[in-house]
């Protein structure tokens, strides 16, 4: 069996992994040119994505090049702690979740994969495809085509794959904030490494955390009518920072800010699959930043789809039983990250209300033992 892999980001390489311990043939086929070594900012890899990526051998690397951060503090923008909740769950051998710029992480794994003799193609962008009863053709914008007996879409929230899987698919949600970012050395935040400070301010969301080196990694959440796009993101971000009581503007005055970008969600999908072709990560579930799994949930589905593909006996049946089992958790994911969301762009009215009652939310509904669902899922082969 050959598996057609739509994608080269972080799902891709791990899903072609995966399929390759099970013994699937595969190949992996990118839209773009060249790698994406210098996209993106940094992310979070929740505890339950490193387990995924334990199962397949290739979490060691990823950890010597992250730092780890197993807890989050929420901040009023007035200077009021409002409570602390866990940033994952800590394994049995000790393996807490972990910051990773994405370069880093995509570059990790995509090595990673390349080691274990899997073909990258670049400059390979899907415009259709086509099926039958002994495979299915995968045509690029090229010209060129590849067959396999299977398609497996990792290519994003904007997926191509999805269009042509399901043209009357919903369109992704924009959730109405831009985030932004940056790595800045010795500001005036205070910080304990190993902590994410998380800042619902009076205009927008600030986060940072401290690594052990002394850098602040920090993001911003920034609500903004979508294409509003200025020429210099910084003033923007230092004017809704600077009535906050804390130093996020001056950390912002003293960065470089990585360009900003819309973030979306996808509303629940009502075909994951069909034929041959099959929809994961992104292109299935993608979840807003807010609670830290997207990357962790495009690694569960590659071991989980693995799995599948080895114990069902046909692709139609492995596919079938993929959805069951991985669609009732990345809804509940995505629509509890979409919450979070909605607070960061609270109004003046909302904002005093959130300030209020979020103490509550994170004693109740935010506790290491609320969030086990989350963080304990243990995706295996």
């Amino acid at each position: 069996m050959k598996a057609l892999i739509i994608g080269c980001g972080i799902g891709g390489p791990v899903t072609a992994m995966a399929l390759r311990e099970v013994g699937v043939d595969v190949e992996i086929f990118e839209a773009y040119g060249q790698g994406a070594e210098d996209v993106g900012s940094f992310l979070n890899v929740a505890s339950n994505g490193l387990a995924a990526l334990r199962v397949l051998g290739a979490h060691r690397k990823i950890l010597s090049r992250a730092i780890p951060t197993p807890r989050m503090v929420m901040w009023s923008g007035s200077g009021k702690r409002l409570g602390e909740v866990a940033n994952g769950l800590r394994l049995d051998d000790g393996t807490v979740s972990h910051t990773v710029l994405r370069s880093d992480l995509y570059r990790t794994i995509r090595d990673e994969a390349a080691q274990r003799d899997i073909k990258i193609t670049y400059g390979k962008r899907l415009v259709s495809y086509d099926e039958s009863s002994r495979g299915v053709t995968a045509r690029f914008e090229d010209g060129t085509e590849a067959t396999g007996d299977l398609l497996i879409a990792c290519d994003g929230v904007h997926s191509r794959t999805r269009a042509v899987l399901d043209p009357q698919a919903p369109a992704p949600r924009y959730s109405g904030l831009y985030s932004l970012g940056g790595i800045v050395r010795d500001t005036s935040l205070p910080g304990e490494p190993g902590v994410y400070n998380m800042v619902f301010g009076k205009r927008a969301f600030f986060g940072y955390t401290v690594a052990e080196s002394g850098e602040t990694w920090w993001f911003a959440n920034l609500p903004r009518r979508l294409g509003d796009v200025p020429d210099d993101w910084k003033p923007v971000l230092i004017r809704a920072f600077e009535d906050d009581a804390n130093a996020s503007a001056e950390v912002i005055r003293r960065s470089n800010v990585h360009p900003g970008s819309p973030i979306y969600d996808l509303p629940p999908l009502p075909i994951w699959h069909r034929g041959r072709a099959l929809l994961t990560g992104d292109a299935a579930h993608a979840t807003s930043p807010s609670s830290g799994q997207g990357a962790s949930l495009a690694i569960e589905d590659a071991v989980v789809l693995a799995r599948c593909l080895r114990d069902s006996g046909s692709h139609t049946k492995a596919f079938a039983r993929f959805e069951a089992e991985r669609r009732p958790r990345v809804e509940r994911v995505v629509a509890y990250s979409r919450t979070i969301s909605n607070n960061k762009a609270a109004g003046p009215v909302a904002r005093v209300f959130r300030d209020l009652m979020l103490p509550f939310f994170l004693k109740k509904s935010a506790s290491q033992e609320s969030l086990a669902w989350m963080y304990r899922y243990q995706a295996s082969l």
